[in-house]
């Protein structure tokens, strides 16, 4: 059972997504932070971020069981990895390792911007959660803010803003709802509701 879960940025897909995998014992992949591992292996080495056959060969050295969200969700990792992103050799080469992780048993909820698209296709359930901009940036704002730092709510949605335009425009592998994918607008949803709802669609798939 493959579960794949898209959407922009602070939609709630991350939260949703660790939950799902923990109701059902599944393995869980955040597919975002195989990008930021790359960036931040490419940082650490001191080797530059528009080499697209160094970055291809820190890609392929990715070590999926060992990626820690704390240290990769630094902004400085979050910049590199949007440049890398957009990549195709890394892409290439992180979507082959993203497809072999879906394939651990007894099932895999992959969240990202392409699964139910390029990664994972055919995968039996697929949800595609969002939200306006303007709640996911309340959302990042009072994340930070609750973790004891200053934060500039206008700021927030500007690079909200910024990330879904590259994301939605990029030429390989855009963000975009798969055809069969269930929508889940969580402007106004709990995590809670979000959960349920979802729930019930991936009850009714293993049925």
């Amino acid at each position: 059972m493959i579960i794949a879960i898209d959407g922009p940025a602070a939609a709630g897909k991350g939260t949703l997504s660790r939950r799902i995998a923990e109701e059902y014992g599944f393995h869980h992949l955040d597919t975002g932070l195989t990008y930021r591992a790359t960036a931040k292996a490419l940082l650490d080495a001191g080797l530059p971020l528009d080499d697209e056959m160094i970055a291809e060969k820190m890609a392929r050295d990715v070590e999926l069981a060992g990626l820690d969200r704390d240290i990769l969700s630094a902004h400085a990792i979050g910049e590199a990895a949007s440049r890398i992103a957009v990549m195709p050799l890394v892409r290439q080469a992180l979507v082959e390792a993203q497809r072999a992780f879906s394939m651990r048993t007894p099932g895999t909820v992959l969240d990202g911007r392409d699964i139910g698209t390029v990664v994972c296709p055919d995968a039996p359930v697929k949800l595609y959660v969002t939200a306006s901009a303007e709640v996911r940036a309340r959302r990042r704002f009072d994340e930070i803010v609750g973790n004891g730092v200053a934060a500039d709510f206008l700021e927030i949605l500007a690079d909200i803003t910024r990330r879904d335009e590259r994301d939605m425009g990029r030429a390989d592998s855009p963000l975009r709802p798969a055809a069969d994918a269930h929508l889940l607008d969580t402007s106004e949803m709990s995590i809670e509701a979000a959960f349920l709802a979802a729930k019930t669609i991936i009850d009714a798939a293993l049925k």
